[in-house]
């Protein structure tokens, strides 16, 4: 039951960003899913081997909730980036829109899967993924594109959560690398664009030359 309540919790977390003006506003809510992942995490993969089950815990802490927050508001620092989102669609379109993807994502579950538990590990899933695509297609700014892909990122590892017990150590490992190099690798990118342009948009994007 609790394992529930955390994962509406992570699913009101995606209606909040659809209407989110700010990017401290997307920074702390990335924090506080990787803090609902941790708790999640810990009730779900509680009789896994204590090593595997200590690696995910550091893993939603120490990145998730605390690393990748921290290094998104240093290259917002580093590039003087203005804290506004500066969406393409309205607030009220992106609340339509994620709306009606969670609603699709948990039909679609239903189908799939009948424990209702499951059916809410991947519609929840699903709708982060799709949250996070519509982050990077709706959002003009270079860095609200990165933090898309984190959410992307945390909807991947919530359905690896759904396997539970079954997940390997080695799953573990790839996921903490692919976050690792994916954040550096953005953080590399969004800082070279910063050095070229005051404002990191994605307008600016179309000036560049081979």
């Amino acid at each position: 039951m609790f394992i529930i309540i955390a994962l509406i919790i992570f699913n009101i977390t995606l209606l909040y960003i659809s209407i989110a003006k700010r990017l401290n506003s997307y920074i702390n809510l990335i924090a506080f899913q990787g803090f609902l992942l941790f708790v999640i995490a810990f009730y779900e993969l509680s009789e896994i081997h204590i090593i595997n089950l200590i690696f995910v815990l550091l893993e939603t802490v120490i990145f998730k909730t605390f690393a990748i927050p921290y290094f998104l508001k240093k290259i917002i620092k580093k590039n003087k980036i203005t804290r506004e989102a500066e969406p393409f669609v309205s607030n009220f379109i992106s609340l339509l829109i994620i709306t009606t993807a969670i609603f699709i994502s948990f039909v679609l579950a239903t189908n799939l899967e009948a424990n209702t538990e499951k059916v809410i590990y991947y519609s929840i899933s699903i709708s982060t993924v799709f949250t996070g695509l519509f982050l990077i297609m709706s959002r003009k700014k270079i860095i609200t594109h990165i933090m898309g892909y984190i959410i992307i990122e945390n909807g991947v590892f919530l359905l690896s959560l759904a396997v539970g017990n079954k997940m390997p150590m080695l799953v573990n490992t790839g996921i903490l690398l692919d976050i690792f190099a994916t954040i550096l690798t953005l953080g590399i990118f969004v800082n070279k664009i910063g050095d070229v342009f005051k404002e990191v948009d994605v307008d600016n994007l179309e000036s560049l030359k081979d």
